[in-house]
């Protein structure tokens, strides 16, 4: 009789403890159940599903403004930051910067970023951004991440950055439909025909784009009101604003090589960082509950017919 107990939480230990082997960790027996019974995935767009390797592609000023100029203005303006998009325009200006230039740095919340560079007050940002400042942009672009630019409250030029698709996130999501996930979804800040063109190339069912950071756990919870009570929901993102995310899905995922709040409030963590293991833990949960089913099948068989032939021959 005592197979029907000890069943279950050995063949979760071997589950977790395989999970782990291949650089899979699964902080709990009850995560590892909720893997199986996923239907939904939502996924953070930068860092998830791309490299997060932002790189220039483009510089549009507007007349009186120089190329070298609009990038300089970016670039001091995002000193202050160590995003990957302020990272690269940074490395687009290739300069030397003296920071007695910049001062007043002020962080706007999924908008850009303020600062005064040489006495001027510089915006940098999104289109939100610049709609919030009131001020008119001549003309919108679709190559990538677009960051605007407003010098003394007149539209200065845009700047477009081109992030790269992860090579694995393509086999992953087609991995995942395989494995009978309902829906894939992506959430973005980024703008609309630039998030529509990279979930097309990788395959995704939705998208939502144009989010601020809070707006991330809206979509959750919409999509978590619209599953039956049986079906779960997962997330996987890296960084720090896909914290709350991950904490409200029924299973939040992390990449390894993510931020340490984003490891911490996961319940999986992609310890390689390989989107490809996302596929391969709902695999493994799901050998490991049709283990279980099997192991008390048996156990119970062998139960049902052995207690009373031991019993009638005593």
């Amino acid at each position: 009789p005592c197979a029907l107990v000890i069943s279950i939480p050995l063949s979760f230990f071997g589950g977790i403890g395989c999970a782990s082997t291949n650089g899979i960790l699964v902080k709990g027996s009850n995560y590892l159940e909720a893997l199986a019974d996923t239907k939904y995935i939502v996924f953070d767009k930068t860092g998830t599903l791309t490299k997060g390797v932002f790189e220039v592609s483009g510089i549009y000023p507007e007349q009186g403004t120089s190329k070298e100029q609009l990038i300089e203005y970016a670039a001091y303006a995002e000193s202050g930051s160590s995003h990957p998009i302020s990272v690269s325009l940074k490395k687009a200006y290739g300069k030397e910067m003296s920071l007695e230039r910049v001062y007043d740095i002020e962080e706007i919340a999924g908008h850009g970023v303020k600062a005064v560079v040489d006495g001027k007050t510089v915006y940098a940002g999104n289109l939100r951004l610049m709609n919030k400042i009131g001020i008119s942009v001549s003309r919108e672009y679709d190559e990538g991440t677009m960051v605007y630019v407003a010098v003394d409250n007149s539209y200065a030029g845009c700047i477009t950055i081109s992030d790269v698709i992860k090579e694995t996130s393509k086999d992953a999501i087609s991995g995942l439909k395989k494995h009978g996930i309902k829906q894939t979804v992506m959430l973005t800040g980024d703008a609309k025909k630039t998030a529509e063109k990279v979930a097309k190339e990788i395959g995704m069912d939705k998208v939502c784009s144009e989010l601020l950071p809070a707006d991330k756990v809206n979509e959750v919870e919409k999509l978590l009101a619209q599953k039956n009570a049986k079906e779960k929901l997962a997330f996987v993102g890296d960084g720090i604003n896909d914290a709350p995310a991950l904490t409200r899905a029924d299973t939040g995922i992390a990449i390894g090589a993510g931020t340490d709040v984003a490891i911490d409030a996961a319940s999986v963590v992609l310890v390689k960082s390989r989107l490809r293991d996302v596929p391969a833990a709902i695999r493994l949960s799901r050998a490991t509950l049709r283990n279980i089913h099997e192991n008390l099948f048996w156990a119970f068989f062998y139960n049902v017919i052995g207690i009373p032939l031991a019993a009638g021959v005593w």
